[in-house]
Protein backbone atom coordinates (compact mmCIF):
# COMPACT_ATOMS: atom_id res chain seq x y z
CA UNK A 1 0.00 0.00 0.00
CA UNK A 2 3.14 2.50 0.70
CA UNK A 3 3.93 1.72 -2.98
CA UNK A 4 0.57 2.13 -4.58
CA UNK A 5 -0.09 5.17 -7.13
CA UNK A 6 -1.33 8.39 -5.59
CA UNK A 7 -5.03 8.05 -5.84
CA UNK A 8 -5.42 4.25 -4.78
CA UNK A 9 -8.00 3.29 -1.54
CA UNK A 10 -5.90 2.67 1.40
CA UNK A 11 -9.12 -0.61 2.59
CA UNK A 12 -11.45 -1.17 -0.10
CA UNK A 13 -14.49 0.49 0.58
CA UNK A 14 -12.97 3.68 1.53
CA UNK A 15 -12.02 6.27 -1.27
CA UNK A 16 -8.63 8.59 -0.71
CA UNK A 17 -8.64 12.07 -1.03
CA UNK A 18 -7.50 13.35 -4.69
CA UNK A 19 -3.76 13.65 -5.13
CA UNK A 20 -2.84 17.53 -5.11
CA UNK A 21 -1.09 20.00 -2.71
CA UNK A 22 -3.96 22.07 -0.71
CA UNK A 23 -6.67 19.66 -1.44
CA UNK A 24 -9.10 19.86 1.81
CA UNK A 25 -10.90 16.80 2.64
CA UNK A 26 -14.46 16.55 1.94
CA UNK A 27 -16.02 17.45 5.39
CA UNK A 28 -14.52 19.17 8.67
CA UNK A 29 -13.54 17.52 11.64
CA UNK A 30 -15.68 18.60 14.59
CA UNK A 31 -13.53 20.29 17.16
CA UNK A 32 -11.98 18.22 19.87
CA UNK A 33 -10.06 20.34 21.92
CA UNK A 34 -11.65 22.71 24.53
CA UNK A 35 -15.24 21.15 24.07
CA UNK A 36 -16.35 20.61 27.78
CA UNK A 37 -15.04 24.29 28.86
CA UNK A 38 -17.60 25.99 26.04
CA UNK A 39 -20.56 23.67 27.63
CA UNK A 40 -20.30 25.12 30.91
CA UNK A 41 -19.42 28.62 30.42
CA UNK A 42 -22.46 28.34 27.90
CA UNK A 43 -24.59 26.60 31.03
CA UNK A 44 -23.35 29.48 32.95
CA UNK A 45 -24.19 32.05 30.78
CA UNK A 46 -27.46 30.78 30.68
CA UNK A 47 -28.24 29.93 34.73
CA UNK A 48 -27.00 33.58 35.09
CA UNK A 49 -29.56 35.17 32.40
CA UNK A 50 -32.12 33.38 34.12
CA UNK A 51 -31.41 34.17 37.62
CA UNK A 52 -31.12 37.73 36.55
CA UNK A 53 -34.29 37.31 34.96
CA UNK A 54 -36.05 35.70 38.00
CA UNK A 55 -34.23 38.39 40.57
CA UNK A 56 -35.57 40.96 38.28
CA UNK A 57 -39.17 39.93 38.64
CA UNK A 58 -38.84 38.82 42.37
CA UNK A 59 -37.32 42.10 43.13
CA UNK A 60 -40.58 43.84 41.53
CA UNK A 61 -43.41 41.25 43.45
CA UNK A 62 -41.47 42.63 46.37
CA UNK A 63 -41.47 46.39 45.25
CA UNK A 64 -44.81 46.55 44.53
CA UNK A 65 -46.26 44.65 47.87
CA UNK A 66 -44.22 47.19 49.14
CA UNK A 67 -45.62 50.01 47.67
CA UNK A 68 -48.81 48.58 48.15
CA UNK A 69 -48.39 48.70 52.23
CA UNK A 70 -47.41 52.26 52.23
CA UNK A 71 -50.73 53.15 50.46
CA UNK A 72 -53.03 51.37 52.82
CA UNK A 73 -51.16 53.41 55.59
CA UNK A 74 -51.30 56.47 53.80
CA UNK A 75 -55.01 55.93 53.02
CA UNK A 76 -55.86 54.60 55.90
CA UNK A 77 -54.34 57.66 57.99
CA UNK A 78 -55.66 60.14 55.64
CA UNK A 79 -59.48 59.16 56.00
CA UNK A 80 -59.21 58.46 59.88
CA UNK A 81 -57.71 61.76 60.19
CA UNK A 82 -60.15 63.58 57.28
CA UNK A 83 -63.32 61.66 59.64
CA UNK A 84 -61.86 62.96 63.08
CA UNK A 85 -61.33 66.47 62.04
CA UNK A 86 -65.08 66.58 60.94
CA UNK A 87 -65.88 65.58 63.74
CA UNK A 88 -64.19 67.92 65.55
CA UNK A 89 -65.58 70.86 63.67
CA UNK A 90 -69.08 69.17 64.22
CA UNK A 91 -69.31 68.71 60.28
CA UNK A 92 -71.37 65.70 60.47
CA UNK A 93 -72.10 65.56 57.21
CA UNK A 94 -68.30 65.23 55.88
CA UNK A 95 -67.42 62.64 58.10
CA UNK A 96 -70.41 60.66 56.68
CA UNK A 97 -68.70 60.75 53.97
CA UNK A 98 -65.89 59.08 54.98
CA UNK A 99 -68.37 56.12 55.60
CA UNK A 100 -68.09 52.23 53.91
CA UNK A 101 -71.13 51.70 52.15
CA UNK A 102 -71.76 49.26 54.68
CA UNK A 103 -71.76 52.02 57.46
CA UNK A 104 -74.27 53.99 55.29
CA UNK A 105 -76.62 50.82 55.06
CA UNK A 106 -76.79 50.37 58.81
CA UNK A 107 -77.17 54.38 59.20
CA UNK A 108 -78.43 57.15 57.23
CA UNK A 109 -77.22 60.49 56.74
CA UNK A 110 -79.91 61.92 59.42
CA UNK A 111 -79.40 59.35 61.54
CA UNK A 112 -75.83 59.43 62.02
CA UNK A 113 -75.95 63.44 62.59
CA UNK A 114 -78.82 62.70 65.24
CA UNK A 115 -76.17 60.26 66.97
CA UNK A 116 -73.28 61.85 66.69
CA UNK A 117 -74.59 65.41 67.93
CA UNK A 118 -75.58 63.54 70.74
CA UNK A 119 -72.83 61.71 71.64
CA UNK A 120 -69.58 63.42 73.84
CA UNK A 121 -68.01 65.84 70.99
CA UNK A 122 -64.57 65.02 70.60
CA UNK A 123 -62.01 68.15 70.99
CA UNK A 124 -59.22 66.44 70.15
CA UNK A 125 -57.22 63.24 68.22
CA UNK A 126 -54.20 61.71 67.64
CA UNK A 127 -53.57 58.59 65.08
CA UNK A 128 -51.54 55.82 65.64
CA UNK A 129 -50.51 53.59 63.16
CA UNK A 130 -52.47 51.68 60.26
CA UNK A 131 -52.04 47.89 60.94
CA UNK A 132 -52.42 46.96 57.57
CA UNK A 133 -53.24 42.93 58.67
CA UNK A 134 -56.69 43.82 60.06
CA UNK A 135 -57.39 47.13 58.27
CA UNK A 136 -57.94 49.01 61.93
CA UNK A 137 -56.10 51.97 63.27
CA UNK A 138 -56.13 53.15 66.92
CA UNK A 139 -57.16 56.99 67.83
CA UNK A 140 -56.47 58.48 71.30
CA UNK A 141 -59.57 60.73 71.18
CA UNK A 142 -59.86 64.03 74.00
CA UNK A 143 -63.53 64.59 74.41
CA UNK A 144 -64.74 68.05 75.44
CA UNK A 145 -64.11 68.20 79.34
CA UNK A 146 -60.63 66.80 78.85
CA UNK A 147 -61.50 63.09 79.31
CA UNK A 148 -59.48 60.69 77.41
CA UNK A 149 -60.71 57.94 75.36
CA UNK A 150 -58.80 55.33 73.06
CA UNK A 151 -61.30 54.25 70.20
CA UNK A 152 -60.18 51.59 66.86
CA UNK A 153 -60.99 52.51 63.93
CA UNK A 154 -62.47 49.69 61.32
CA UNK A 155 -61.35 50.42 57.35
CA UNK A 156 -62.65 48.87 54.38
CA UNK A 157 -61.69 49.39 50.88
CA UNK A 158 -64.35 51.03 48.60
CA UNK A 159 -65.30 48.35 46.02
CA UNK A 160 -65.36 50.53 42.94
CA UNK A 161 -62.27 53.04 43.65
CA UNK A 162 -60.32 50.80 46.03
CA UNK A 163 -59.61 54.14 48.25
CA UNK A 164 -59.60 53.06 51.84
CA UNK A 165 -62.52 54.29 54.34
CA UNK A 166 -64.49 54.23 57.51
CA UNK A 167 -66.39 50.94 58.15
CA UNK A 168 -66.63 51.27 62.06
CA UNK A 169 -65.51 52.88 65.42
CA UNK A 170 -65.09 51.04 68.42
Amino acid sequence: MSGDPPGTPAEPGVSAPPAGPGVAPPFAAPPTEGGRSRLWLGLGVGALAVLICCGGGGAAVVGLAVSNVQAVEEQGRTVTDNYYQALVEKDWSKAYDQLCNDARRRESRPEFEQRVATEPQISGFRVGKVDTQTLTVPVNVTLAGGKQEAQTVTLAPDQQTGAMEVCGVS
